[in-house]
């Protein structure tokens, strides 16, 4: 049974990567970077992970540390000249992931946890959540164990907008208040 795809060859390869990572605001490891090209049923893993290392190679990526990479001006010329070969389809939906990873680690940047454990066996969690340039909220909360601990590390990172928000509301709109 012949497969569908825009991939063909590996130039196609190293276009949709091009075209994912001049849209990706952060550098990107070979597994995230397969996650957000992964829009065409030809494409492999493998096949990126041929691709980044020649990439870098000839200077189109830069391997910034970490293993991981992010564009390079010559990239960006590349991918401006051949990112109409990309099809369509394939083109809306890599935009639509880069955008999402985009968001998530944007937001990830804004939520900092902090687990120190004491000598008594209970732990420290520190919460933050910034919005760029300062703290809107720290929250320092005590757990009996380490795993609690790591829970509420794990659901303030799912919920800390929300945590913040209900904070805001039970200060500010309580019915209770002479003063509103």
């Amino acid at each position: 049974m012949e497969r569908h795809g825009f991939i063909k060859d590996m130039l196609d390869v190293k276009v949709l990567i091009l075209y994912v990572m001049s849209r990706v605001e952060f550098p990107a490891s070979v597994q995230t970077i397969y996650a957000l090209c992964l829009q065409d049923d030809r494409l492999t893993y493998f096949d990126v992970c041929e691709a980044v290392p020649q990439l870098v190679e000839t200077g189109h990526l830069r391997d910034v540390g970490n293993k991981e990479f992010e564009i390079t001006d010559a990239g960006r010329e590349v991918c401006e000249v051949m990112q109409e070969t990309v099809a369509v389809p394939v083109a809306k939906r890599a935009k639509k992931a880069v955008e999402e990873y985009n968001l998530n680690v944007r937001r990830s940047n804004l939520i900092d946890t902090k687990v120190t454990e004491k000598e008594d066996g209970m732990c420290t969690v520190r919460m933050t959540l910034s919005d760029g340039s300062s703290d809107l909220m720290a929250l320092e909360l005590t757990a009996p164990s380490l795993s609690q601990a790591r829970k509420l590390e794990r659901r303030f990172r799912q919920r800390a907008e929300r945590v913040y928000q209900k904070v805001m509301q039970e200060f500010i709109t309580r019915d209770d208040d002479p003063e509103t």
